[in-house]
């Protein structure tokens, strides 16, 4: 039984894993000869049934016979998948082509197994190795990506596996990339700068040249524009402009829109990692220097040392733009972080405000229902009128009072009846008098009542915002310490970003007001 390699092994479950999903293929061939009238560049679809012939050179993919004295400097040779559209195509596991040609290819074009290990790999990544084949032949391998999650529903991102012979100075890989990629554009680079491609890293670096363009800048400073139209509105400036979105018609501030847009930008800030990148860069300029200390004498011709010189100065500028983009990025954060605590803060006094007006509404309701309770005694006012009536009738009632004359005929009233309204009318105006002048000196002192009800709810409210105003005027203490301990850095950071001077933000709620900590540019 014929015993197999770690990495055969493990290539051959990776690729049983993966899931397959067809797309077009094209080509790619440049060569470069002694002869320069004889270089050539070449890139057309590549149907499945010229797939073998292109990967072992064969029928319409012969290399031409040389005139005597002309030999092959240089080559490149690429299968590409350009523009894929389904929208797993970089998903985990997920090729572009069957496995068996994915094998065939690898296998044919010499590149590295442990790529499809790769293939699950988010965010940008670098790896390369010198490897020596059972053949002798020395190879320098790389695997160049950029996987990113869904966005509108498809993935995004791109794939390069390279594998550069030293001994021929071919250059054999595998590419892929979709339409939001910068595969399109690089491969038109690298046919008008074919000329170079003796050197390993042509197509590498220019990769990574789209991947660092301006866009990057020009984001970066859209984001700090934005980190200042937040950081007025969120200080209630008079000079912010209502066509921000920032205030609805009756002059509101529309905080939704404001927290929406605190978190969008931070996502903006976060789109690009500058990290990432400069480890790339060190990746790159750690490879370059293998090439040129594995690559034979006999291989380093002027335009591999011209493009060597030139490629270490051009990584070294990509760097100091991603450390000042780094830096830039962090100030946008800190300052974001700042109208955060300053949004959070106006918050929390709207809502102590307005669990202020709950209480005082609660209060008074509670006060209200009380006046409802006892103003229910007034409807005893009506057994007061006939209270009197009917505890003199029943006096009169009496036999102590003889208004009968004691004979058959009808009831006749007594003459002496004015007696009964007398009596009764005096005495019934007397409780009803007595009842609203009780009732008047109540309402009086309702009024008072509820005067010591709005003293007692503004004693609790000034209570509350100075609670808060100790608090924040403490973190503001401590923030003014932490700047004094970091002067150096600060000085570093204004030489760098432009300068920046510590101020206060102030919110105004009512007749108190709030201050933050804020950053603005000078």
């Amino acid at each position: 039984m014929a015993c197999e390699t770690t990495d055969s092994y493990a290539f051959k479950n990776a690729l049983a894993e993966c899931r397959v999903i067809n797309e077009e293929m094209s080509y790619l061939e440049i060569f470069s000869y002694s002869d320069s009238s004889l270089n050539s560049t070449n890139q057309d679809p590549l149907p499945l049934d010229k797939f073998d012939d292109f990967l072992h050179r064969q029928g319409a993919f012969t290399p031409s016979i040389l005139p005597d004295g002309v030999h092959l400097i240089a080559g490149l040779r690429l299968i590409i998948h350009e523009n894929v559209h389904h929208k797993d195509t970089f998903t985990a596991h997920t090729l572009s082509m069957s496995r068996e040609n994915y094998s065939a290819m690898v296998q044919a074009l010499h590149l590295p197994q442990m790529a499809i290990e790769t293939e699950s790999v988010v965010g940008l990544f670098f790896w390369s190795t010198v490897d020596r084949d059972d053949h002798g032949s020395t190879r320098l391998h790389m695997v160049f990506r950029k996987s990113d999650i869904f966005k509108w529903g498809k993935t995004r991102g791109w794939e390069l596996i390279l594998s550069h012979e030293f001994g021929t100075g071919i250059t054999t890989g595998y590419c892929k990339g979709t339409p939001s990629s910068n595969i399109t554009v690089s491969i038109r680079q690298l046919k008008a700068c074919a000329s170079e491609i003796e050197h390993a890293m042509l197509f590498p670096l220019i990769i990574f040249s789209h991947e660092s363009s301006f866009e990057s800048d020009i984001r970066q400073r859209d984001v700090r524009r934005w980190v200042q139209r937040l950081e007025e509105a969120i200080s209630l400036r008079s000079e912010i402009d209502s066509e921000e979105g920032y205030f609805h018609d009756g002059g509101t501030i529309d905080l939704n829109a404001i927290n929406r847009d605190l978190g969008e930008c931070q996502v903006q800030v976060l789109s690009q990692r500058p990290a990432s990148y400069m480890a790339i860069i060190d990746s790159l300029e750690e490879v370059s220097r293998v090439f040129i200390q594995t690559i034979p004498e006999s291989r380093k011709t002027p335009v591999v040392e011209k493009f060597q010189m030139r490629m270490i100065p051009r990584l070294e500028l990509y760097r100091k733009r991603w450390a000042g983009i780094q830096g830039y990025a962090d100030t946008s954060m800190r300052r974001l972080e700042i109208q955060r605590s300053a949004l959070y803060n106006f918050l929390s006094q709207m809502e102590g405000r307005l669990n202020l007006e709950i209480a005082s509404g609660s209060k008074k309701l509670a006060y209200a229902s009380g006046r409802e309770s006892k103003s229910m005694k007034g409807i005893s006012l009506l057994g007061t009128i006939f209270l009197p009536g009917t505890f003199l009738a029943s006096i009169f009632s009496t036999t102590f009072f003889d208004f009968g004359k004691g004979t058959d005929a009808a009831a006749v009233v007594s003459p002496k009846f004015w007696l009964y309204l007398v009596f009764t009318i005096p005495f019934t105006l007397i409780v009803v008098g007595l009842f609203l002048l009780w009732e008047r000196r109540r309402q009086r002192s309702y009024i008072l009542e509820d005067e010591r009800v709005e003293q007692d709810i503004e004693a609790m409210e000034k209570s509350i915002l100075s609670s808060l105003r100790q608090r924040i005027m403490a973190k503001t203490h401590i923030w003014n310490s932490r700047n004094e301990r970091k002067a150096g850095l600060a000085a570093d950071e204004e030489n760098d970003y432009g300068g920046f001077k510590e101020s206060s933000v102030t919110i105004a709620i009512s007749s108190n007001t709030l201050a933050v900590p804020s950053w603005n540019n000078r």
